[in-house]
C-alpha cells in the first residue's frame, strides 16, 4: 500500500471523528456513536499499516488493540483496565447496534463515549 493510501485511511478516520462531533451537535445520537466507532477502527488500522504494513480484516476494536498492543503495551490498557474496556465494548456494540438493531442511543451515553474517545482513546493511540 502506498503512502498516499495509508494517509487516506488516517484522513478518513479524522473525518469520522469530526463528523461525530457535528452529529452530536445535531442530536443524531445513533449516527454519532457509529462515527466514533469508525474513527477508532480506522485509526487503529492506520497505526497497524504504519507499524506492521497490514491489518486484519476485522471490525473488532479489541482484536485490533491486542495486535497493535504486542509492540505497544501502553495501548493494552484500553482493554486491561475495566473502566476503559467498558467504553471499548460499547464502541464495538455501536458498530452492529447502530446499523442493524432497534436500539436508540441517548444523548448522555453518546456524549460520554465521545469524551472517552477524545480524552482517553485518542491520546493513547496518538503516542504510538
Amino acid at each position: 500500500m502506498s503512502y498516499e493510501e495509508v494517509e487516506l485511511i488516517r484522513r478518513r478516520a479524522e473525518a469520522f471523528l469530526r463528523n461525530a462531533r457535528g452529529l452530536i451537535d445535531e442530536g443524531e445520537w445513533d449516527l454519532a456513536v457509529f462515527n466514533l466507532e469508525q474513527y477508532c477502527q480506522l485509526i487503529l488500522k492506520y497505526k497497524l499499516l504504519v507499524k506492521k504494513g497490514s491489518y486484519p480484516r476485522t471490525h473488532s476494536l479489541k482484536s485490533l488493540i491486542r495486535i497493535l498492543g504486542d509492540d505497544n503495551p501502553e495501548l493494552l490498557k484500553l482493554i486491561q483496565d475495566e473502566g476503559k474496556l467498558h467504553y471499548i465494548a460499547r464502541l464495538e456494540e455501536a458498530y452492529i447496534v447502530s446499523r442493524y438493531l432497534p436500539y436508540v442511543f441517548e444523548e448522555k451515553e453518546v456524549k460520554d463515549i465521545y469524551r472517552f474517545v477524545i480524552e482517553v482513546f485518542k491520546p493513547i493511540v496518538e503516542k504510538i
